[in-house]
C-alpha cells in the first residue's frame, strides 16, 4: 500500500519527509513532493549525476561543443525545468543525441554559431508546443505522432549517425592505434553490461570510455595539445561561452529534432506517471515548455540541446525515489562541475578511437529504441500503412538522403521525419476516403 505523502508545513521545505527519512517500506515510493533525509537525498542526487554523465558529455565531444559549457547548461536547464513544472516532474535534462547529426551538418567551417542558432529556434518551437499543449491538451500529439511514426523517427536517427561512429573509430592522432582502442572500448562496454549488476551496469558507457582512455594513454595516443591544455587549465573558472548566429539553412536542419523531443518528453511523463501511480498528463505541456526553454538557454550560451533522460528514469526505478529534491542536488552538482575548466579539459583529451567504440553502441541503442517503441505499443506491421511508413523513413534516414534547394539543405533526418509523417497520414487519409479495410489494403510481403 502506497503511503500518502505528508504535506509540508507552511514556510518550511517544499518537500515533506517520507516516513522516518531513512528507509522506504515495501510497496512505498518517495513521491516528487517528498524527500528522504538530506544526506540520503544528496546521495541519490549524486547517483543521478553519474547516470547522466556518460551520455551528456559524449554529445559535445562528438559535435565539438565545449563539454564544460554543455554540462553547466544541463544543470541550469534541469533547475529551470523543476521550477517550471512546479517540482511535480522529476527529471534531469541532459544532452540530446537527436541534435548530433543536424548540428554536425549545420556547423559551417567548424563555426558552431549557426548550429547554436538552430538549437535556439528548435527550443523556442518546443516551448510554443508546450504552451499549446498546456492550453489544448495532449491528445493531438498522439494523433499526429502515433507509435509507428515516433519509433521510425527515433530509429532513423540512430541509423543516420552510424557513419559518424565509423569515422570516429579510425581518425585522430595515432591513426594505427585508433581501431584497436575503438574495439577495446566497445568490448569493455559490452562486458561491463553483463559482468556487473544494478547501478554499475548502467554505467557501462562511462566505464568503457574510461578503459579506452587508459589504453590510449598507455599507448601514448592522447592528443599532446589536449594534454597540454589539461595541464594549463584552471581548477575553477567560468565555462567557455559561445554566442549563436542564425541562418535559415541551420534552422531547417535542426528544427525536425523537436518531434523527437516531444516523443521523449511525453514518454518520460508517462513513465513517471506509471511508476508513481499518478496521472501527470496535465503537466505534459509544462514539461515541453521547460525543456524548450532549457534548450533555448543552452543554445544561447554554447551548450547542447537538452532532453529528459531515460538513464535517470532507471535510477528512479531502482531506488523508488522520485523526489525532485534529488534532482535539485543533481542540477547544482552539474553546474559546479561545469565551473571547473580542468574538468572540461580532461573530457577533451578523450581520443577519436574511444568515441568510435562508444558511439557504435550508443547509436545502435538509439536505433533499437525505435524498434522498442514499436514492440511496446504493439504496432501492427501487417497493416501496409504502418509497414510503408517505417520502411521508407528508415531508408531515407539511413542513406542520409539529402535535398539541396538554393542555400537550404535537407538531410536524412529532416527528410526521413517528413516522410514518416506524410506517408502515414497521407495513406491513412486515402484509405479512409476509399473506405478500404486494413485486410484489403494488406499487400504482398517481400520474400526474404
Amino acid at each position: 500500500m502506497t503511503q500518502t505523502p505528508t504535506p509540508p508545513r507552511p514556510g518550511r521545505s517544499p518537500w515533506a519527509v517520507h516516513g522516518d527519512g531513512r528507509s522506504i517500506r515495501p510497496g512505498d515510493v518517495v513521491h516528487p513532493g517528498e524527500r528522504l533525509s538530506w544526506p540520503r537525498t544528496v546521495g541519490v542526487g549524486v547517483q543521478h549525476v553519474v547516470a547522466m554523465f556518460g551520455a551528456t558529455f559524449t554529445v559535445p565531444l562528438i559535435t565539438g561543443f565545449p563539454p564544460a559549457t554543455t554540462l553547466f547548461f544541463s544543470g541550469i536547464g534541469t533547475l529551470l525545468f523543476l521550477l517550471i513544472t512546479g517540482n511535480r516532474l522529476p527529471s534531469y535534462l541532459g544532452s540530446s543525441f537527436a541534435f548530433i547529426a543536424p548540428v554536425l551538418a549545420a556547423k559551417a567551417g567548424g563555426d558552431i554559431g549557426p548550429a547554436l542558432g538552430g538549437i535556439v529556434v528548435a527550443g523556442a518551437a518546443l516551448a510554443v508546443v508546450g504552451l499549446v499543449v498546456q492550453l489544448a491538451g495532449a491528445r493531438w500529439i498522439d494523433a499526429l505522432m502515433p507509435p509507428v511514426v515516433t519509433g521510425a523517427i527515433v530509429a532513423l536517427i540512430g541509423l543516420n549517425l552510424a557513419p559518424v561512429a565509423w569515422d570516429g573509430g579510425g581518425s585522430g592522432t595515432g591513426v594505427r592505434a585508433q581501431p584497436l582502442i575503438a574495439v577495446v572500448t566497445l568490448a569493455a562496454i559490452l562486458i561491463v553490461t553483463v559482468a556487473f549488476r544494478g547501478f554499475l551496469a548502467r554505467l557501462s558507457i562511462l566505464l568503457g570510455v574510461v578503459v579506452g582512455w587508459l589504453l590510449a594513454a598507455a599507448l601514448g595516443d592522447l592528443d599532446p595539445k589536449a594534454v597540454d591544455a589539461l595541464r594549463q587549465a584552471d581548477w575553477v573558472g567560468l565555462p567557455q561561452f559561445h554566442a549563436p548566429s542564425f541562418s535559415l539553412r541551420a534552422v531547417v536542419l535542426v528544427i525536425p529534432v523537436i518531434l523527437v523531443l516531444i516523443a521523449e518528453n511525453a514518454g518520460h511523463v508517462k513513465a513517471v506517471a506509471a511508476m508513481t501511480g499518478r496521472n501527470l498528463d496535465k503537466d505534459m505541456g509544462r514539461a515541453f515548455l521547460g525543456d524548450g526553454l532549457a534548450t533555448v538557454l543552452a543554445g544561447s550560451g554554447g551548450g547542447s540541446g537538452t532532453t529528459t533522460y531515460a538513464e535517470n528514469i532507471g535510477v528512479m526505478a531502482a531506488t523508488r525515489v522520485y523526489s525532485t529534491a534529488a534532482y535539485w542536488v543533481a542540477g547544482v552538482a552539474a553546474v559546479l562541475l561545469g565551473l571547473s575548466p580542468k574538468f572540461g579539459a580532461l573530457i577533451l583529451t578523450v581520443p577519436a578511437g574511444v568515441l568510435g567504440g562508444a558511439t557504435t553502441a550508443l547509436y545502435g541503442l538509439i536505433a533499437v529504441l525505435g524498434a522498442r517503441i514499436w514492440i511496446e505499443n504493439r504496432v501492427d506491421f501487417h497493416d501496409p500503412v504502418n509497414l510503408m511508413t517505417a520502411a521508407v523513413a528508415l531508408i531515407v534516414g539511413a542513406a542520409n538522403y539529402t535535398v539541396v534547394a538554393g542555400d537550404l539543405s535537407f538531410n536524412g533526418i529532416a527528410l526521413g521525419t517528413a516522410a514518416a509523417l506524410v506517408i502515414y497520414h497521407g495513406m491513412r487519409l486515402i484509405a479512409r476516403l476509399r473506405g478500404t479495410t486494413a485486410e484489403s489494403r494488406r499487400g504482398p510481403e517481400p520474400e526474404l
